[in-house]
């Protein structure tokens, strides 16, 4: 039983309601194990079903996670604290590669298609009732999905990459289901997930994406879904290829029911051609977000799948927002149809400095990883002793923590921030920061 504090309550809300509160006020501290059903049910008085109602509640609420035979723990961070919150402040005359963002030089101006989104708004405004989806986005985004292979689907809209990925894992998932999550990995995607009391299951990768035999395991053991990022994979820069999309697909065709969800937030700022997982199980979702290329104010994604998924997020959606703004969808179509951005000068433009920046390290002895988008990421034995030696030489990086969560430490380095002569001071920095590590996979 728990020696500092004694839970009170008899129904499961008032159980469930202590002991989040207690977790609340530090009285129950992170990690710490709760009692079995069966010691609090007798110690509370209580049928074990109660004390099982209450542990599912506080776990949907993100405040206990299952550790299996370790039992019930409050977790190591609430899941209403984002990692990107526990944060490194930047001093002045730091540079700040932790950040995450696109270059805002490589953004594209933004006035002449917010003037084209209102002068169609002054002709024929929305008002409820309106379709919630520009048939005009819908149609130009269609194209240019079939364009990179995707299997054809309705398409609808959200409010970014990580709303998608939100509303598709609700539409199938239930609290307590298994999820192949890539790690290292998006840290807001790390949150989502048990935030909504979903369990993350975390499958290594390398260059060329998730492994296989990480996949494989995690699917034998029962996960429920699968999220990959096709190509800028965060923090590693991963893309997946032909081979290792045939290797993933094949291991799919034996689970047929595992929803897929294939992230493309990379889309307008790679070179590397797209090839997704969608299709090779019975439901699945691409998500591609404008915000890497466009600008990430913008806040809409794309998203495709099979019918009965975005049925589902399409109507769970009307239920709640209604719709994304038809004045920033109508901006977005815009900024497609008038070349506002030239992806190959974007990509180019990333990969040169992403490219000299693992090159330089390389030569230093640094296994770097970055094989597109925009970030690098440093395999190092001393996370938090790197991060504080980069911060006293004046460059800010990301401590891999928020990215990790069985694989090895690391630092993730942005490269947007940077120019070309920023790269060989950052290259000898982050070489007196890091010990060596030799090259391989990424956990």
């Amino acid at each position: 039983m728990l020696e500092e504090y004694r839970v009170t309550g008899r129904r499961a809300s008032e159980i469930a309601a202590d002991i989040e509160r207690a977790v609340g006020e530090g009285l129950l501290e992170p990690g710490r194990a709760l009692p079995s059903l069966r010691e609090l049910a007798a110690e509370l008085g209580v049928n074990p079903n109660t004390v099982a109602a209450a542990y599912r509640l506080l776990r949907d609420r993100g405040v206990v996670e299952t550790a299996g035979r370790r039992g019930t723990r409050v977790r190591a961070r609430p899941a209403s604290v984002a990692r990107d919150q526990v944060r490194i402040e930047v001093p002045p005359g730091a540079r700040n590669l932790a950040d995450g963002n696109p270059d805002p030089r490589l953004l594209p101006g933004l006035g002449a298609a917010l003037a084209a989104a209102a002068a169609r708004h002054a002709e024929a405004p929305a008002l409820y009732g309106c379709s919630a989806v520009d048939p005009d986005l819908a149609r130009t985004a269609r194209a240019r999905l079939e364009a990179d292979g995707v299997p054809p689907g309705q398409v609808t809209v959200t409010s970014g990459a990580l709303d998608a990925v939100e509303r598709v894992l609700a539409a199938h998932l239930r609290p307590g289901d298994a999820v192949a999550v890539e790690d290292p990995g998006w840290g807001s995607l790390l949150d989502l997930v048990p935030a909504l009391g979903l369990r993350p299951v975390p499958v290594g990768l390398d260059d060329d994406g998730p492994l296989p035999q990480d996949v494989a395991r995690a699917l034998d053991d029962g996960a429920r879904a699968l999220i990959v990022t096709d190509r800028a994979q965060n923090p590693t820069g991963a893309a997946i290829g032909p081979e290792r999309a045939a290797e993933l697909r094949a291991v799919l065709a034996r689970h047929p029911e595992v929803l897929v969800i294939d992230d493309d937030h990379g889309h307008d700022i790679v070179v590397q051609p797209l090839h997704p997982l969608a299709g090779a199980t019975r439901h699945w979702a691409l998500v591609r977000s404008t915000a890497k290329a466009y600008g990430p104010d913008l806040r809409l994604a794309v998203l495709t799948g099979d019918p009965v998924t975005v049925d589902r997020v399409s109507g769970r959606h009307r239920l709640g927002p209604g719709w994304v703004s038809r004045l920033l969808q109508t901006a977005v179509v815009h900024l497609w149809e008038s070349g506002a951005v030239d992806p190959r000068a974007v990509a180019a433009s990333y990969s040169a400095r992403r490219d000299a920046l693992v090159r330089g390290l390389r030569r230093r002895g640094i296994a770097a990883r970055g094989r597109s988008g925009m970030n690098v990421w440093v395999p190092v034995t001393d996370e938090t002793g790197a991060v504080t030696r980069l911060l006293a030489g004046g460059w800010v990086a990301a401590p891999g923590a928020r990215f990790r969560l069985a694989s090895p430490p690391g630092l993730r380095l942005t490269v947007s921030g940077l120019d070309a002569a920023d790269v060989e001071p950052l290259a000898d920095a982050v070489a007196d920061a890091v010990r060596p590590s030799g090259p391989g996979r990424f956990g």
